[in-house]
């Protein structure tokens, strides 16, 4: 759970909104948890994205096994093995709303 609060504080500091946390464990063979937050433009998301990487790299917490999307910042994918982060813009966000697909999940929210 330390790198999930890692991942919401580095969102947090890059002014990322809408923090949400969910354990998805047992409910998806992707990843235990997963964190999503938006940001208002892409350069936005590119920078939540890059603060990430480096605050996991600094506090030697790993190092993503994968990044997509970045180039746009549209939605940026980073995969931490157990843990997946999504970076969206709102509107895309919105339209995928990720949270919903595991309803039952425990979510927690950070703002």
């Amino acid at each position: 759970m330390d790198i999930i609060k890692l991942i919401a504080g580095a969102a947090a500091d890059k002014k990322a909104t809408r923090i949400a946390v969910q354990k998805i464990e047992g409910k998806s063979s992707l990843c235990d948890y997963q964190v999503i937050c938006s940001g208002s433009n892409e350069r936005q998301t590119q920078a939540i994205a890059g603060h990430i990487e480096e605050v996991l790299r600094e506090k030697k917490a790993g190092k993503p096994l994968a990044i997509e999307g970045k180039q746009t910042g549209h939605w940026i994918l980073m995969d931490y093995g157990h843990t997946m982060v999504h970076i969206f813009l709102d509107s895309i966000r919105d339209y995928y709303a990720l949270e919903r697909l595991w309803p039952n999940a425990d979510t927690t929210y950070f703002d």
